[in-house]
């Protein structure tokens, strides 16, 4: 006999975290409650599902407004990166997500590597735009400009 429970976090090839789901009473009975994957779905469980429920989506709301807020004082932004060039004009070496990570930290932006779409590394003097994606799938562009270093 199916029973409905609500799982407590995500579970392959049965579904996500907070969902109501129905079960064979056995795998419920046996497997997932026991393990603490879920838990039956009484009506104190539901009311408790639905405070749940509200309370992620106030701290989704929240991190949406500070990943704003971070996107709007990052966007359009310019990193000066300077490094030591040859007498031909190269550079010694290549920027990359992760220098491009450090310099904005040092700005005070957290920003991680995986986050900059650089495609392949910068390797000439110039100015570069250069998306970021920030949590939410929210896109700015900043401008990478690669200095020769003085001194």
């Amino acid at each position: 006999m199916p029973m409905k429970v609500i799982l407590l976090q995500d579970v392959d090839n049965v579904g996500k975290k907070y969902e109501l789901k129905e079960v064979k009473d056995g795998y419920a009975r046996n497997f997932l409650i026991p393990q603490n994957l879920a838990k039956a779905a009484t009506k104190q469980a539901l009311k408790w599902l639905e405070t749940q429920k509200e309370q992620m989506e106030k701290e989704v709301e929240e991190d949406l407004k500070k990943v704003q807020e971070i996107a709007s004082h990052i966007d359009g932004i310019e990193v000066v990166i300077p490094v030591k060039v040859g007498a031909e004009g190269q550079l010694f070496e290549s920027i990359n997500t992760v220098k491009i990570s450090e310099k904005l930290k040092e700005m005070g932006f957290e920003v991680k590597k995986s986050q900059i779409n650089l495609g392949q590394p910068l390797k000439e003097l110039g100015e570069f735009p250069v998306k970021v994606i920030l949590d939410h799938n929210l896109e700015v562009e900043i401008r990478v400009i690669i200095s020769e270093e003085k001194g």
